[in-house]
């Protein structure tokens, strides 16, 4: 079996795939600035910084495959994210091609392209308009991952993640959920399938609602299992209970795009029908 190292074990998400990924790859190495405070006696992990790159080369060593979830995972200041996402980003495929990895599935995120209005429908094609410094991190690292992709052979898939998690918890999340057993789908089909060079997927479930066109994803054999609607009662009963969010409410990004937005709000409508 290929040894696999998931890097931000000690994350939301990385909390949740320790659990599942295990049966289908028991040769699982876990990594994060620090171990995950339940850490089991069977798991295997070392510690790594991700903005030194000798440690991030420690850690790839003797590797098959990469599952990126390591970073900061939020909107933050420019230093926390350039160290963790830009720097952090850059060493993991630098060293992944440095120790001969064969492949890395990256954690990008729905936030690399917020910027688009909730009403306009977008492949994995479309031009980045990322909704803040975070997004950009996750555009940065697709870019990235194609370069080592093209220029090293590196069989990379990158994954815009929506909003991940047991059910989806608003309106906007019955978009963009992702439910966990689909998430390691994805993954599988990054380590595994024969056609991977370089590919985005959306990061979703079976969602009625989508902003997204995944047919690429569908078209390597995603077949989600998790359905948004199933949740729709509880989803918008907690909807009721939120704030109006004019910014928020209007773009795919939620309140990542309404946070520290000072343009002229009048104009939204004007600038997103270009």
């Amino acid at each position: 079996m290929p040894r696999i190292l998931m890097t931000g074990a000690s994350g939301g998400i990385g909390t949740s795939l320790r659990k599942l990924l295990p049966p289908i790859y028991p040769d699982l190495l876990l990594s994060d600035i620090r171990p995950p405070a339940d850490l089991g006696a069977n798991e295997k992990f070392k510690a790594a910084d991700l903005a030194d790159l000798a440690q991030c080369e420690a850690i790839c060593e003797g590797v098959d495959g990469i599952i990126h979830f390591g970073g900061y995972s939020v909107e933050g200041t420019w230093d926390q994210i350039l160290q963790a996402n830009i720097i952090g980003g850059y060493n993991l495929f630098e060293a992944a091609y440095r120790k001969g990895v064969k492949r890395v599935v990256f954690a990008s995120s729905n936030h690399a392209v917020g910027f688009y209005p909730r009403h306009h429908k977008i492949g994995t094609d479309v031009t980045a308009r990322p909704d803040g410094r975070y997004g950009v991190s996750k555009v940065f690292g697709e870019a990235v991952g194609a370069l080592y992709a093209d220029k090293h052979g590196l069989k990379v898939t990158c994954l815009r993640i929506g909003n991940f998690g047991d059910m989806p918890l608003d309106q906007r999340r019955l978009s963009i959920w992702l439910k966990p057993d689909d998430l390691v789908q994805l993954c599988r089909i990054g380590l595994e399938h024969p056609d991977i060079h370089f590919e985005i997927f959306y990061g979703a479930s079976l969602n009625e609602r989508a902003w997204w066109d995944n047919h690429r994803a569908y078209e390597f054999g995603y077949r989600p299992t998790g359905r948004a609607e199933d949740f729709r009662e509880h989803a918008m009963a907690e909807q009721a209970k939120l704030k109006p969010d004019p910014v928020g409410d209007y773009f795919q990004g939620g309140t990542f795009c309404s946070m520290e937005f000072d343009a002229d709000p009048s104009r939204i409508i004007d600038w997103t029908k270009r």
